[in-house]
């Protein structure tokens, strides 16, 4: 056994106190960081290598910011992104409607499917889309000046040219694509206001703006999500937008018949829980 091994260990136990839901992986993940080297590798670093810094990322853990504040990276299915203070640290549960979009895009004849992603944040939906379908041309907006500087980041590391940023409100961005867009994805704030989440590492490091949506019951931007796909997509074209778990029956009501939308589906995420709310547009 290596000291840093040890010291992890005890990292361990520390975690496990303070609530902090998987202990183990997150001590390994702080010592590989700060030591350099893969989670594979933590036996391989020397005693006299063993860096002090690590028991201060065991610390700001232990006060429960989010690890990937402390690494400064998050991992979204293939991706590696830059986050920090001001963006919204994606989650597994966002995977999952990132994946439905994937699989629909393959499907499509389509030689350039055209994508639009409201309220992109970090970026994680967008490149995700651009990397894994092939020749697609892919929209992020993002209106908050801290989540625009993190996807200009992730973006200009990620994006081979093919996911463009706007400074834009999703109310009314992107006229120019009117009608022409084949998938319109969206991950918008729709906690209800005075509402408080369970986790600390959402509650008290994750921007407000990303969080609280408005209305009385936090789907003001889920309503402006649906109008503005309205606007975007192409007749056949579809959405895909998240929501909490309890919200499933409210959102799939704001996608009507009268509008335009048809084969509206209320999805799952990897516990069983509704998720994600998706709609095919104006193709009977």
């Amino acid at each position: 056994m290596t000291l840093l091994l040890d010291e992890i260990a005890l990292a361990t136990a520390r975690l496990a106190e303070a609530g902090v839901p998987s202990p183990r992986t997150d001590a390994e993940e702080i010592a590989a960081f700060v030591h350099g080297v893969r989670r594979s590798e933590l036996h391989t670093v020397r005693d006299a290598d063993f860096d002090a810094l690590f028991w201060e990322g065991i610390a700001r853990r232990e006060a429960r910011e989010p690890l990937q504040h402390i690494t400064g990276r998050a991992y979204f299915r293939y991706l590696s992104l830059e986050v920090g203070p001001g963006v919204f640290v994606p989650r597994p549960e966002t995977e999952v409607v990132a994946g439905w979009a994937i699989d629909r895009l393959r499907e499509m004849d389509v030689a350039n499917p055209l994508v639009v992603d409201l309220g992109t944040g970090s970026g994680a939906i967008a490149l995700s889309i651009a990397q894994e379908v092939a020749l697609s041309e892919v929209h992020a907006v993002e209106v908050d000046p801290d989540a625009y500087g993190w996807a200009k980041r992730n973006i200009v590391e990620l994006g081979q040219g093919r996911v463009h940023l706007h400074p834009e409100d999703l109310n009314d961005c992107l006229p120019e694509l009117d009608g022409r867009v084949d998938l319109v994805i969206s991950n918008p704030p729709y906690i209800p206001p005075g509402a408080i989440p369970r986790d600390p590492e959402v509650r008290d490091f994750d921007p407000a703006r990303a969080l609280y949506g408005s209305g009385e019951d936090g789907l003001g931007e889920v309503r402006a999500v649906e109008r503005t796909a309205r606007r975007l997509l192409r007749p056949g074209g579809l959405v895909a937008v998240e929501h909490a778990d309890e919200q499933g029956t409210a959102v799939y009501w704001l996608f009507p018949e009268e509008y335009g939308w048809r084969d509206v589906r209320n999805h799952q995420d990897l516990t069983g829980r509704d998720r994600f709310v998706t709609a095919r547009f104006g193709q009977d």
